[in-house]
């Protein structure tokens, strides 16, 4: 009893709560359970965000297939399977959901495989070298993909029915916050030297962050969630395709799906910024910049992003979205026009930090639209048609601003600029949620 007094005080400080009135779209029975569910989903986010950091494909993983004598090529195949390996499978994977009517084991299901994907990672950097140690990490990195696409899929599901609408962005800002904060530390540890840590240091990151995931599993596994609609069907491809047909019968849904599209740019944009600085600075000190920009910028903007978007989701993705469209067309057309100096290698750490809390407050606004613009089983539908979507163009729109880097990284910059810049408008026409 102490122990829930002790919550119910935290959460009327964090969600300036009074009474409870905001639960106006859960049950009586769900409301009840709020102060205690708000702080395990916050946990359970914050254990598998740190865990993102410790193997970002960007700079671990990337490191490690090289360590670990694979060609450098397999390194180019991270982050499309990261990302895009989770995306795809969500039509399918959200049919299956969709039949259940409580879905935070499907969440803990994917929390604990992508635990053990990266504790086998972990072994295989001890045991396996050459292009069989790199061929493991990719095979083992698509399981991690495929299980996350449970995880994004169920977490959505989960949060509507748990936690009310107008307190949803501040849980996500908090847990971005909490990992960021966490992260940083972790990375003035990391790069507090010029050269990479060894081999046994990175295979031990690893071997944490699969603990994290798996402490997260068991955090999850205990949020008190009550049933919710369901349906069932016995072919789960005819119920995706089916849901595949939002995309023409829903006009709300379809904008917003299209919005998201073109406000990815803020994402996409990362690694051409990187590689443009990389032409300016040295790559030990460069790295750990970035990589410590990124972490602050969570910390100090995640909670403010979260905060807004209890009032307007909307909003927060035409602030997001346009202030990382500006970064990416000073910086391109800085890399393409501007003047040589030595003091402009510190611009780019900088611009870096602002894409970084432009793309938190992208993040933020989108989930929090989905989760707040759809109620029961369709807010199932909406997150895997989405996401599904979503990974299929990440790998188009990846491969074109590839190929537009062909000309130079920093037309890559200019043109992701001016796809974010019609994000904005897009996201304007948005209805609130």
């Amino acid at each position: 009893m102490a122990k829930q007094d002790l919550l119910d005080r935290l959460y009327a400080q964090v969600a300036n709560e009074e009474d409870a009135r905001t639960c106006t779209d859960i049950s009586d029975a769900a409301c009840r359970e709020v102060p205690g569910n708000f702080f395990r989903i916050i946990c359970a986010n914050t254990l598998t965000k740190i865990g993102d950091l410790l193997i970002n494909p960007k700079t671990v993983l990337a490191w490690l297939i090289t360590a670990v004598g694979a060609p450098s090529y397999l390194a180019a195949l991270l982050v499309p399977i990261r990302e895009s390996g989770s995306l795809i499978p969500q039509l399918m994977i959200g049919a299956l959901v969709r039949r259940y009517p409580v879905r935070k084991g499907f969440w803990t299901l994917g929390a604990a495989l992508q635990g053990v994907a990266v504790l086998a990672m972990a072994a295989a950097v001890w045991l396996l070298e050459g292009m069989q140690a790199g061929l493991t990490i990719i095979g083992l990195l698509v399981l991690f993909s495929i299980s996350r696409g449970f995880c994004s899929v169920a977490m959505k599901d989960v949060q509507g029915k748990c936690i009310p609408k107008s307190r949803r962005g501040r849980l996500t800002g908090l847990s971005a916050t909490l990992s960021g904060a966490i992260t940083f530390a972790l990375s003035l540890v990391i790069f507090r030297g010029g050269e990479d840590p060894s081999m046994a240091f990175y295979g031990a990151l690893l071997a944490s962050a699969g603990v994290a995931w798996l402490v997260a599993a068991a955090v999850f596994f205990t949020v008190d969630e009550y049933p919710g609609a369901s349906e069932g069907g016995n072919n789960a491809f005819k119920e995706a395709l089916a849901s595949l047909s939002l995309l023409k019968t829903d006009a709300p849904f379809r904008r917003f799906v299209i919005t998201r599209a073109l406000l990815m740019a803020s994402s996409l944009a990362s690694p051409f910024l990187l590689l443009v600085a990389q032409d300016q600075a040295a790559l030990p000190l460069l790295l750990g910049s970035l990589v410590l920009s990124s972490s602050l910028a969570s910390t100090v903007s995640a909670t403010v992003w979260g905060y807004m978007a209890d009032t307007s989701s909307r909003n927060v993705m035409v602030r997001g979205g346009g202030l990382a469209a500006l970064v990416c067309l000073l910086a391109g057309g800085l890399a393409a026009w501007g003047p040589q100096a030595d003091w402009l290698h510190w611009l780019y750490p900088l611009a870096f930090f602002v894409l970084a809390i432009a793309h938190a407050g992208v993040r933020i606004g989108r989930k929090t639209y989905m989760v707040d613009m759809a109620g029961g089983t369709k807010r199932t539908d909406y997150t895997a048609v989405s996401n599904t979507v979503i990974g299929v163009l990440l790998l188009v729109v990846g491969g074109l601003s590839a190929a537009v880097a062909t000309l130079g990284n920093d037309w890559a910059l200019l043109v992701l600029g001016c796809m974010g810049g019609v994000g904005v408008l897009s996201a304007l026409s948005l209805n609130e949620a």
